[in-house]
């Protein structure tokens, strides 16, 4: 019996993170995604590896953490889900 190999990791956005992308210039939203989608790679392999994945902590359970996208007007929060292989954006504030 051969092992199932692990897929990699996904980014799910909730309702209005989803509809704050959809509001942005298409060049930013564009920006927004890629980077979100290269972020769960990085939170997969830094969770792979037993490391903490990037941002700022905000619970004592080393699941919820905070980023700014680096010279965008871009806040937003993620939830780590090792057992779905998968971040979720629950919170997103685009700074107009």
């Amino acid at each position: 019996m051969t092992a199932q190999p692990r897929r990699g990791w996904a980014v799910w956005t909730e309702g209005i993170p989803a509809q704050t992308l959809l509001d942005m210039p298409p060049d930013l939203s564009k920006k927004v995604v890629n980077f979100l989608s290269a972020l769960a790679l990085e939170v997969g392999g830094a969770i792979d590896r037993d490391r903490r994945p990037p941002g700022d902590p905000m619970d004592d359970l080393g699941a919820r953490y905070s980023l700014q996208i680096g010279g965008e007007p871009i806040v937003f929060e993620y939830v780590v889900l090792p057992e779905l292989r998968e971040i979720r954006v629950p919170v997103l504030v685009w700074f107009r």
